[in-house]
């Protein structure tokens, strides 16, 4: 399935979000490393899912009605065995029952559990007079408190890349800080020009949102990725 047809799937069924596993598919169509996943539409299914990817695995539910899989216990972490994953999924049905009724679950994303490293975020926004937006930062509290991220309008070369790297207030850290090793500034990089070709060569794609990013001494991957869709090409807010 080609990126076109991931996101006028989503448009002919009324979906502004794609779901998780159709975002997942869609970055690395365009090369963007992400953590090793599976989609599965039942408990049992995603028993036999974990035992393929390996453990620990974290279980999410898939849903288009759930926008903050947190809040309605739609998130396990740490499962070490298929009968952990098969409970899981149960008890993640049961909490949606009970504090989202009426969300309809399509099944349940099994992803491959990360070391940790240095998380970062990826992003990408269609602006009415620059079109397609690139967006780099740290993640937690400097995105979300302190807002210390850069932009470039696309297209993005892999030396603009590199230059937002530096343009960050927090960019020390990304050279490595106390016990933590310098990130691999290349594999970032690389993956916020892959995310500006898919931004430019989808103009029904409003906006991406890859958080967070795991940065390593060596590589990246991406373990949330979050795409909204518009007919319009922009949306607004």
């Amino acid at each position: 399935m080609s990126s076109s047809d991931i996101v006028k799937s989503a448009l002919s069924e009324g979906r502004p979000k794609l779901l998780e596993h159709e975002a997942l598919r869609l970055m690395e169509l365009y090369g963007i490393k992400v953590a090793d996943y599976g989609f599965a539409a039942t408990p049992a299914e995603a028993g036999l899912v974990s035992e393929k990817i390996g453990y620990p695995v974290v279980v999410k539910v898939v849903s288009p009605d759930i926008s903050h899989k947190t809040d309605v216990g739609g998130v396990i972490l740490g499962l070490k065995s298929r009968d952990e994953v098969v409970q899981g999924c149960e008890r993640i049905m049961k909490n949606v029952s009970e504090r989202q009724p009426g969300a309809r679950v399509t099944g349940f994303l099994v992803q491959k559990m990360m070391p940790q490293g240095l998380e970062v975020i990826i992003g990408g926004t269609r602006d009415q007079v620059f079109g397609p937006v690139v967006m780099f930062g740290l993640g937690g509290i400097f995105v979300e408190v302190l807002r210390d991220v850069t932009f470039r309008v696309a297209p993005v070369s892999i030396q603009d890349a590199l230059e937002m790297l530096g343009e960050i207030k927090a960019s020390k850290i990304l050279d490595g800080y106390r016990s933590q090793p310098p990130i691999d500034k290349n594999a970032i990089a690389s993956m916020i020009v892959s995310l500006s070709k898919l931004m430019e060569e989808n103009p029904y794609i409003f906006s991406v949102d890859l958080n967070p990013v795991i940065a390593y001494s060596s590589g990246a991957v991406v373990v949330d990725a979050r795409v909204i869709v518009s007919k319009a090409g922009v949306v607004n807010h």
